[in-house]
């Protein structure tokens, strides 16, 4: 149990929206006894590493709302399948199904996978699938099902009774060709079955239908029952007031939209829901990452070089600031990941709130022993050249005789992550150095210095002699660039592990011989 007053103290930022929720939204609340939580979707294409981030980052703050108040939560996973296909996906097979169905509705264009019924219906399974694998608790719901199913029709039909002003709140935000076509009410065509973009010529509010002019043809269209959908803006204020949504995290580019939405809600007779402007993510050059660009660094990548969690914090850090994500970024979070876990250990409860991974674990925070970092998990799997994971866990042995991989499966899978993560993304940019003379020399000498060391010296003991090798080959007043030329000749990097924590793990034998395989061809 937590103590109120360190939950109080606290300014981890999912307590701190947490409680933003129930103070902005503390009537709503009650009257309902539930908090409702939104994530959008749109299910054009397959579930990105921006929906987990969002999700996540919401299922965080249910976790703060569940230390904080017995009231029921619920996460809501919105798909936007409802909306007209406007583009060919670049990843997906059988494209010229996807191009004879452009506009029409997601779930009413075939599914180019010829696994179901539509392509909606197959990125929804794929969404779900794609949440139930981190085992996030939600509840599903579909744009198409609801509009049809008629769940819409009051807050349709309330906002059909405030066209004109909803008119006024969207038009001075178009450009002037834009205004002479928009309406906030789209018809599904009868004959097409296209979402239609096309203005409005006459509303009839008492038999709830709209007249179109369709290329100079009228269209009369009911609101209700799936006969029309709304647009963007209009449609995710509906979706808050239909809903009662009391939360929605959404990235900085929708900004605008939120503002004229929330505007919106409030002339329906409804308040906003809590907003949460989350940054974007950028590539390592610092463009926004694009699914079309395919810049930047995808979900399955990362779940293919690291654990679930180190993705987790790595979307749980500085929500608010505009983050890098590509492949280098991983083994830093992993890193950072059990950096946090160890220093879990020796934090009281307040210190705790504040530790990132007690936000990624619910609470529940591993307490297994790290035995090395994951960057000298890497420099392990160069230098032995190791293949798999068994012969990798027999140089760990090495250096801790008495550990079991089940003893310690969170390190058993870093093992295999590693090894996956150094042939990918490492190896293909190392840039080994060729050392000059003076250079040769010194590392020479080091070899010998090394040579008089025994297995039973200790890594200080061993980083002392290397400090020596180094202020007696010229490096004394600048033994950075001593341990640099280590690092670039024996790791093709400029930066490395601490090199007796090293040499004691990896062997003495083992570094010597590894230290004239590289100088022996100079």
């Amino acid at each position: 149990m937590i103590n109120k007053i360190n939950i109080e103290n606290t300014n981890s930022w999912p307590f701190v929206e947490a409680k933003r929720i129930l103070n902005d939204r503390r009537e709503n609340i009650d009257k309902k006894n539930k908090i409702v939580l939104q994530t959008g979707y749109g299910p054009s294409g397959l579930p990105h590493i921006g929906t987990f981030g969002e999700v996540a980052r919401t299922s965080m703050v249910v976790n703060a709302l569940n230390h904080i108040t017995d009231i029921p939560k619920e996460i809501i996973t919105f798909s936007d399948d409802m909306d007209g296909l406007r583009k060919i996906p670049d990843n997906v097979p059988n494209q010229e199904i996807l191009l004879k169905n452009l506009n029409k509705p997601l779930t009413q264009v075939p599914d180019p996978f010829r696994k179901f019924n539509s392509f909606g219906e197959h990125n929804n399974e794929m969404l779900k699938k794609f949440l139930d694998n981190f085992k996030f608790k939600y509840s599903f719901k579909s744009s198409t099902d609801l509009y049809k199913k008629g769940f819409f029709n009051d807050a349709l039909t309330l906002i059909l009774g405030k066209f004109d002003e909803i008119m006024e709140i969207i038009l001075p935000t178009l450009g002037s060709e834009r205004k002479k076509t928009y309406s906030p009410f789209l018809p599904i065509c009868p004959i097409t079955g296209k979402v239609l973009e096309i203005p409005v010529k006459e509303i009839n509010k008492k038999e709830k239908k709209i007249i179109f002019d369709n290329d100079k043809h009228d269209l009369e269209a009911s609101i209700l029952n799936g006969n029309c959908k709304l647009q963007w803006k209009v449609d995710w204020a509906m979706r808050w007031y239909a809903l009662d949504v009391d939360f929605e995290m959404y990235g900085k580019d929708l900004i605008e939209s939120a503002i004229l939405s929330n505007r919106i809600i409030k002339l329906l007779g409804k308040t906003s829901p809590t907003g949460f402007a989350y940054e974007l993510f950028l590539d390592d050059k610092g463009e926004k990452i694009s699914k079309s660009k395919g810049n930047g660094i995808t979900i399955d990548q990362w779940l293919s070089y690291a654990s679930p969690e180190s993705l987790s914090l790595f979307m749980y850090q500085n929500p608010k600031r505009a983050k890098k994500l590509y492949n280098e970024i991983v083994s830093k979070t992993v890193d950072d990941y059990f950096s946090f876990i160890e220093k879990s250990k020796k934090q009281d409860q307040s210190q705790l709130l504040l530790n990132p991974v007690w936000h990624v674990h619910n609470g529940n925070v591993p307490k297994e022993n790290i035995i090395m970092s994951f960057s000298m998990l890497l420099n392990l799997v160069e230098t032995s050249n190791a293949e798999t994971k068994d012969i990798l866990w027999k140089f760990v042995k090495k250096y801790k005789p008495n550990i079991d991989e089940k003893n310690f499966p969170i390190f058993d899978k870093m093992v295999g992550y590693a090894i996956k993560y150094f042939n990918d993304v490492i190896k293909q940019s190392k840039k080994y150095k060729i050392p000059k003379d003076p250079e040769k020399k010194a590392l020479l000498q080091l070899v010998k210095i090394l040579e008089s060391c025994n297995e039973n010296m200790t890594p200080e003991e061993i980083q002392t002699q290397i400090y020596t090798a180094g202020k007696e080959n010229g490096y004394k007043e600048n033994l950075r660039e001593w341990f640099k030329l280590i690092y670039e000749v024996v790791f093709g990097d400029e930066n490395g592990p601490r090199m007796g924590f090293f040499i004691s793990f990896f062997g003495l034998k083992e570094t010597i011989k590894l230290l004239k395989e590289k100088l022996e061809n100079v």
